[in-house]
């Protein structure tokens, strides 16, 4: 598949045309932010692993009848995708206390949930990306009560196949989050899940596998990406 002009740069990937008007190319790049930009460096081959990770994620989630946007994995660092008309919320799964939810709560990390929670945020940088509500997303149109529930019935799913997923590769999945779009009149999961993304403790010691570790200075980033790409992709 021929890469043709460049459609959006963001944090962490770049979006190509091609000469479908269907698809287009998700490139991966090494590149990393945190705190809403305001931290920036490198993960070296970051890209590589969060392209091989979302891949065999995202074959396993629609094996389990879940949609996607994946086409194809063209390389390393390319993927071939649907073109969606992205939904500007973001949905979060959480099963363990941590990040934001513990500031929120004054909970220390690490408690299990007794149920997971499934939270709504309004995709905008420059707000930061704030906790939104169904209300909020109904009355500013950011997708409606159908698409809600879809939304809704879509990230519990996924999180209950993902959490039996990483469990198996002896990792915890802490809490993630999930972006859909709508394609052809289909609601379908898109973007990445990934390290970048998720929130993946190492099962049996509690190690963090993930951004946290280039948002806090924990060391050891690029090795644990790579543990988690082995662990996931053999």
């Amino acid at each position: 598949m021929k890469r043709l002009e460049q459609l959006y740069e963001g944090k962490a990937k770049i979006i190509y045309a091609t000469e479908n008007p269907d698809q287009v190319i998700q490139y991966f790049k090494d590149d990393a932010s945190a705190f809403n930009g305001i931290k920036k460096g490198t993960i070296v081959d970051k890209g590589m692993v969060n392209n091989h990770v979302s891949t065999t994620i995202f074959k396993y989630l629609e094996e389990k009848g879940v949609r996607t946007h994946w086409v194809q994995e063209l390389n390393d660092r390319e993927m071939l995708v649907k073109r969606l008309e992205i939904i500007p919320v973001e949905v979060v799964l959480r099963n363990v206390v941590a990040g934001s939810l513990a500031k929120r709560m004054g909970l220390a990390e690490g408690e299990k949930l007794k149920a997971p929670i499934l939270e709504f945020y309004y995709k905008d940088d420059e707000l930061g990306d704030p906790m939104i509500n169904e209300y909020h997303i109904k009355e500013f149109g950011l997708a409606t009560a159908e698409e809600i529930e879809i939304l809704r019935e879509q990230g519990f799913k996924i999180n209950e196949l993902l959490f039996e997923f990483f469990k198996q590769r002896n990792i915890r999945l802490v809490d993630f989050k999930l972006e859909f779009g709508r394609h052809q009149g289909e609601i379908l999961l898109g973007d990445e899940i990934s390290p970048d993304g998720c929130r993946l403790w190492h099962w049996e010691t509690g190690e963090k596998m993930d951004k946290d570790r280039f948002r806090f200075d924990l060391g050891q980033v690029a090795e644990k990406y790579q543990e988690v790409y082995h662990l996931i992709c053999g």
